[in-house]
């Protein structure tokens, strides 16, 4: 092989490694902001009205490397224990085993599987739900609010995402009937997740 075709060749594998390294996007990681924060549900209570709960330790992470979210992975982690409905004795009864058996079961995780872009700033994600000791399928609706830039030169990117489980479905069967007729407790469990997101600094 002479000089020439030496050459030819160190170009060519030059000039392919430029193309491959330009068309693998870096990777953006979003980590959750929790003082902006919140995990939310809704249950019904004696039919009539309905008790509202949320849970104050959680850790979420989102990476992606489309623009559109559409290869996202969703990540979140929620301790149990830190379940606060604004009443001591009812977050006792509800770390307890007749409900999420806390000590048993630490935490619930949620891990995506799709990110589905089913509008301008609208997705539903699907993903594995895993509580007291269940793995269920559950779809997300989420919005996307949007991204900015904090006076301390952090991006941040603002999600809401909504879901309905049937808490009977992952095992939390405990109840009472009513002299009245009903239940004491829903069965179904409405959930609001507002996040704020900081974007990870290369």
């Amino acid at each position: 092989m002479n000089l020439a075709q030496n050459m030819n060749k160190l170009f060519a594998v030059f000039f392919a490694s430029l193309i491959m390294v330009i068309g693998v996007k870096a990777q953006t990681i979003w980590m959750v902001d929790n003082a902006h924060s919140m995990v939310k549900f809704n249950i019904s209570h004696m039919v009539i009205a309905e008790v509202s709960g949320r849970f104050t330790d959680f850790d979420v992470t989102l990476t992606h490397k489309k623009d559109d979210f559409t290869d996202g992975k969703l990540n979140a982690t929620i301790k149990v224990t830190s379940i606060n409905t604004d009443n001591e004795g009812r977050d006792k009864h509800l770390r307890s085993a007749d409900f999420f058996d806390a000590e048993k079961y630490p935490v619930i995780t949620f891990i995506s599987k799709s990110f589905e872009k089913t509008g301008k700033n609208t997705y539903k994600i699907s993903g594995d739900l895993t509580m007291h000791d269940t793995i269920k399928t559950v779809v997300l609706d989420a919005k996307f609010n949007g991204t900015v830039n904090d006076p301390w030169g952090n991006t941040k990117a603002g999600f809401k995402a909504t879901t309905t489980i049937n808490r009977k479905e992952f095992g939390i069967v405990y109840n009472k009937a009513l002299e009245t007729g009903g239940l004491l407790i829903g069965e179904d469990v409405e959930v609001v997740i507002n996040i704020e997101l900081t974007k990870e600094k290369k």
